[in-house]
């Protein structure tokens, strides 16, 4: 061991090359899944028992002619083995071409785009509604750990953690909607109203009961995680350091404990996007509501498989994204992060390199 410290352009070029071996490894990760879904996916699709003919022409299956039927799987490629269509779907998404969905007669890339906006909203409003309020429940409970707030925390996460999400959407769709009737039945707009007509005000009274049932299923775990770190860091030696020195126990939970509980509660929060996702498909189709996962419950169970393959594209992409974004943000948090990637393994252990 030598003692000299590495020079600034080896680690700028060291740090260059862990980064671009992170990416590397990434793409490849996303390359392999995407693959898997889709060959999965197609593989579910062509062993279902529904006919992709009968529900592309829909009511009229009685007044189509053997020969019509034929000119159909002829022209979908139904008829043609699954290795073939895999192939085919494959060398046309490489060209960027999605296809065309059966059910809605439109190119796959609008219907996504169209749908994938909407939910985009309810997603995100829904994430950003479940990180505030499950943090602040789980400082609140963590706080108070072992007194009634921290028991009705507690007790409502039990309880949100174990309803499914289409029997919680359809309570809060009874409730809200029909009993009350402070939030529409279901769509994303009113009825009967033309698109330049409606209002943001409108949007959003279509949107809040969506996405407050959306955020109340994430609510649980963010807040019992935080729950229990928030215990941790208020037993820890920097707490006990704290008072040491005068400051009270709320001047610790508001200034020293969402510090430290900051980035293992980012790192849940990133994480709940597939759940964020799959609870979406059933929120959006308890409400009607014209989003990506009713299209993906659509057309699974109408057998269009180039929309159903599009979907499971971009909602792989969805939660991939989030969780490179955790990443990125754990680097913003936490600088011992950083440092940590940019310094090789014996510099963390001894301080100078050979």
């Amino acid at each position: 061991m030598s003692g000299r410290a590495m020079p600034l352009r080896t680690r700028e070029g060291a740090t260059l090359k862990n980064a671009l071996l992170v990416f590397m490894g990434r793409a490849v990760r996303l390359t392999t899944l995407l693959a898997a879904l889709v060959l999965f996916s197609f593989l579910l699709v062509s062993r279902s028992p529904i006919d992709p003919v009968q529900a592309y022409v829909g009511a009229d299956m009685n007044l189509v002619s053997p020969e019509q039927r034929q000119q159909i799987e002829d022209y979908w490629g139904l008829d043609d083995p699954t290795p073939t269509r895999i192939a085919r779907w494959t060398s046309a998404i490489l060209r960027g071409d999605f296809g065309t969905s059966m059910i809605y007669r439109r190119p796959v890339l609008d219907i996504i785009k169209e749908r994938f906006l909407a939910s985009m909203l309810l997603m995100m409003t829904a994430w950003l509604l479940s990180g505030l309020i499950g943090m602040g429940l789980g400082l609140l409970a963590g706080a108070w750990s072992g007194r009634a707030p921290d028991r009705m925390v507690r007790w409502y996460c039990f309880i949100i953690a174990s309803t499914p999400a289409f029997w919680l959407a359809i309570l809060m769709l009874i409730v809200f909607s029909v009993w009350l009737g402070w939030a529409p039945i279901g769509l994303a707009v009113p009825v009967g109203v033309e698109a330049s007509r409606v209002s943001v005000f409108d949007r959003l009274h279509h949107l809040i009961l969506p996405a407050l049932t959306l955020s109340m299923l994430g609510v649980a775990n963010i807040a019992l995680f935080t729950r229990q770190k928030v215990v941790e860091a208020l037993n820890s030696e920097y707490a006990l350091f704290a008072r040491a020195k005068g400051e009270s126990k709320r001047s610790i939970v508001l200034r020293h404990v969402p510090r430290n509980v900051a980035l293992p509660a980012v790192t849940l929060l990133f994480a709940s996007f597939s759940e964020l996702f799959g609870g979406s498909v059933l929120v959006e189709t308890v409400f009607t509501y014209p989003g990506l996962g009713q299209a993906t419950v659509q057309s699974a169970l109408r057998s269009d498989v180039p929309l159903l393959l599009g979907t499971v594209i971009f909602g792989a992409l969805f939660v991939f994204t989030g969780n490179l974004i955790a990443d990125a943000v754990y680097l913003f948090i936490d600088p011992r992060i950083r440092d940590a990637r940019r310094l090789k393994p014996k510099e963390l252990s001894y301080g100078h390199v050979e």
